[in-house]
């Protein structure tokens, strides 16, 4: 279709040929197929000029436009690479998303307001090509997968508790010293009766129990706040407490093991500029030193 329009557009075989970066035969073999899956004459030739039949004419306009929609559809798909617009649909953990996305996405939101966001919260890993998903933060170690990860910082975990509960009950200063104390447990976590870390001899389980175990980080936080007990939980959690002396670190020669919080993507061949720029954000944004864990810096 589109060499029989640049020929008629340019008024002969070479010149359309020349417009198309392909050989004049080409075109011409091209034109042949056209009427012969036609099943009409659309070009009337001769040695000096061509002129369109009745039904030449009629075909050259319609394929115009239709050239012109291919164009215009093309012209939309490709500006969605370039440039971030659309809807954004975005897959988080629940409390990772509701304290950190909740007040990152107003500054993403301000400089492309052409995309929406559509956020959805949940602690199960989800199939992104089955719910539709573009991109999801998943925070651990990643095993084999199709999907695409990007690193966006680093996740670090601490154990902790109240100054109210150390006040009462003291500190422990060896894996030894937890079986003394009220250990809150998050059942999500593999092995949830035993807190991995890496001591001065290497990795040792403890093994813990307490009055509470729950499935939502959040829970825990709260219930170590107000003294019931000490937790293992991630800085992006912990953090802000640390900061204000809410909560207070323990066992510094007893540290769990570096987490990662990725993003995921199902491919890296024609990103779409939505997911390209909200990734590129939450790297700049966290990095490698997140602001949830300004309380290590405190003099």
């Amino acid at each position: 279709m589109e060499a029989f329009v640049r020929v008629v557009e340019s008024g002969s075989f070479v010149a359309a040929a020349q417009r198309l970066g392909i050989s004049q035969a080409m075109v011409s073999r091209y034109v042949q197929d056209l009427e012969a899956r036609l099943g009409t004459r659309l070009l009337q030739r001769s040695t000096r000029r061509l002129s369109l039949t009745e039904a030449g004419a009629a075909y050259f306009e319609r394929s115009q436009q239709v050239l012109r929609d291919v164009e215009e559809m093309d012209a939309s798909v490709a500006s969605h690479t370039q440039q971030p617009r659309g809807t954004l649909r975005l897959n988080a953990p629940v409390v990772f998303g509701s304290r950190h996305l909740s007040r990152l996405l107003p500054e993403y939101s301000a400089r492309f307001p052409e995309v929406t966001v559509d956020l959805s919260l949940s602690d199960r890993f989800i199939d992104l090509a089955e719910e539709g998903v573009d991109l999801a933060l998943r925070i651990g170690t990643l095993g084999e997968s199709s999907l695409v990860a990007r690193r966006l910082c680093p996740v670090r975990l601490v154990i902790c508790g109240s100054p109210t509960y150390f006040a009462r009950h003291g500190r422990p200063r060896t894996p030894e010293d937890l079986a003394k104390h009220n250990c809150l447990g998050y059942t999500y976590t593999r092995g949830g009766n035993e807190w991995p870390v890496i001591g001065p001899d290497g990795p040792v389980n403890i093994p813990v129990r307490g009055s509470l175990r729950a499935n939502h980080g959040e829970v825990l936080y709260r219930a170590a706040i107000d003294g019931l007990g000490l937790v293992l939980q991630p800085t992006f959690i912990a953090g802000e407490a640390l900061e204000n002396g809410q909560l207070e670190a323990v066992m510094p020669d007893y540290r769990p093991a570096e987490l990662s919080a990725y993003a995921v993507f199902l491919s890296r061949k024609f990103l779409s500029a939505k997911v390209r720029t909200f990734v590129d954000f939450l790297a700049d944004r966290l990095g490698p030193e997140p602001y949830w864990d300004r309380w290590q810096h405190r003099e």
